[in-house]
């Protein structure tokens, strides 16, 4: 584990307070917080501080932006053309963002800049399209030639949009591009430990067109920005991606003006290697789809399932991937795993190794940095059970373990048994298996020989306890929307 970073691509920080109906502005009370390089420890930054006042004063913003701003006049087109534009700002400013990225959140800056940020635009460039296609139907009921009927489809007005520190850029785009497009105003809050990026979205979105307004960027801490968002009356939607405990509190909070939600929560997604899988394609899909991204993955694989015939194979496939895998600096080329994202977040999963030595044996790995950068070495247990804490509990870390199956059916039952639904994988060469096994798993994606494959046009999110709606996709817009039907008479 190194911690020596490639300072060239580290970026200035610019502003970092809040972005109000198109101004930047201090809290009201001037309060400010520290984030942190998660590589060093060391602090990169006071951003302003929002809290309750300052969600009001945004979601004012956003709904004097709704109500009477040239956002809700502004053509279709329009409003496309400025939403795509919003993502070319995204390309042209990779290196920035990429750096933003790994200064605040550890991530590889390579990964940063080739992988989350052409994301993140990709999801502007796709969702600009739906801005004009957000179209109704005509409906014939049991009186012909009497009434005319028919559906629009409107924007739901303003929404807050709760974001992340795994992905901040990417999720923000997940929420924003979407809201956008189907014509609502936002209030986003990032989270307090990765505030920067979306920092930076705001001030993208104004130079491409966007009025003042209609993106109002208030970082902050849950229990105070967060809370006031999802409990505002004026707020007429909440989007979050987190925790599970978390998404279990805006349900509580939105019942005052019965908000609509969508909540992408939590993960403990299984992976499932048959007997007949192609050992070298799963042996390197398994490991990327726990490892990629430190392991800070919602739908991260991190619980291993390997038939019996081929288990000692996988497990010593999976161990030399971990074992091989570089862990140092974000700005170091060579890093394929940074650091974790924060103090407290690397103290919860270096709990989760040290049980995991107590549950199970550690095949590869188990060693974590106890002072400087947040690294954590990816982890692989073996000898555990069904009901070990590391096999049932979301790590949130490079940590996975690796179990024995004898059949499919055994398998399946196995997979199922968690109060999570996310994602699923499963490792097969044959199309019978790959088709039983994607519609027996109960995930909201099922990934057949691959894992961990995203695109602005695939819907994503969970079943049971993983969340409620989708982020991305066509599906999407049915979320930031509300479908009115027209009835007018025509005849007698």
């Amino acid at each position: 584990m190194t911690n020596s970073p490639v300072s060239e691509h580290a970026p200035k920080i610019g502003d970092t307070r809040l972005l109000i109906d198109g101004e930047r502005v201090d809290s009201a009370d001037g309060a400010t917080f520290a984030v942190y390089n998660p590589a060093t420890g060391e602090e990169i930054a006071q951003v302003a501080e929002g809290k309750s006042e300052d969600i009001d004063r945004a979601v004012k913003a956003a709904r004097r932006a709704f109500e009477s701003g040239p956002w809700r006049d502004m053509k279709p087109k329009d409003r496309a053309a400025a939403i795509w534009r919003l993502g070319e700002l995204l390309v042209e400013n990779k290196e920035e963002l990429g750096g933003l990225e790994t200064l605040d959140n550890g991530k590889p800056f390579l990964q940063a800049r080739d992988g989350d940020v052409p994301t993140a635009a990709g999801l502007f460039h796709y969702m600009s399209g739906w801005a004009t296609k957000l179209e109704g139907t005509t409906i014939p009921i049991s009186f012909p030639g009497q009434f005319h009927t028919f559906t629009r489809r409107e924007a739901v007005g303003v929404v807050g949009l709760i974001v992340p520190w795994n992905f901040p850029l990417t999720i923000s785009a997940w929420k924003v591009a979407p809201a956008l497009a189907a014509g609502n105003t936002v209030v986003l809050k990032p989270s307090e430990v990765t505030p920067l990026t979306a920092l930076r979205l705001g001030d993208l979105a104004l130079e491409a067109g966007i009025p003042p307004g209609v993106l109002n960027v208030v970082p902050g801490f849950g229990a105070d920005a967060g809370a006031a968002l999802t409990a505002h009356p004026d707020v007429d939607k909440v989007s979050f991606t987190g925790s599970t405990a978390t998404g279990r509190a805006i349900m509580q909070a939105a019942t005052g003006n019965i908000k609509k939600l969508t909540l992408e929560l939590g993960g403990k997604s299984p992976d499932i290697i048959m007997g007949d899988a192609n050992l070298e394609a799963a042996i390197a899909g398994a490991a990327d789809g726990i490892f990629y991204n430190q392991g800070e993955a919602c739908a991260a694989g991190s619980r291993i399932y390997a038939h019996r015939s081929v288990y000692d194979e996988v497990v010593a496939g999976i161990s030399a991937a971990a074992n091989g895998i570089n862990v140092g600096d974000g700005f170091d080329a060579s890093s394929f795993i940074g650091p974790l994202v924060s103090k407290e977040h690397h103290a919860k999963v270096r709990s989760y190794v040290d049980l995991g030595r107590e549950e199970g044996t550690v095949a590869a790995g188990g060693e974590y940095a106890t002072d400087g950068g947040y690294f954590v070495n990816p982890t692989v247990f073996t000898d555990v059970t069904d009901q070990s804490r590391v096999v049932r509990e979301e790590i949130f870390g490079p940590v996975v373990s690796i179990m024995p199956f004898d059949d499919t059916d055994e398998v399946i039952r196995r997979a199922n048994d968690t109060r999570y639904g996310l994602s699923a994988g499963v490792w097969t060469e044959s199309i019978s298996t790959a088709h039983r096994m994607a519609e027996a798993l109960r995930a909201g994606t099922v990934w057949v020989n691959c894992y961990g494959v995203f695109d602005a046009a695939m819907p994503f999110g969970g079943y049971k306890e993983s969340g409620w709606g989708r982020e991305m996709g066509g599906i999407v817009l049915n979320d930031y929307t509300e479908t009115k039907t027209v009835c007018i008479k025509i005849g007698d």
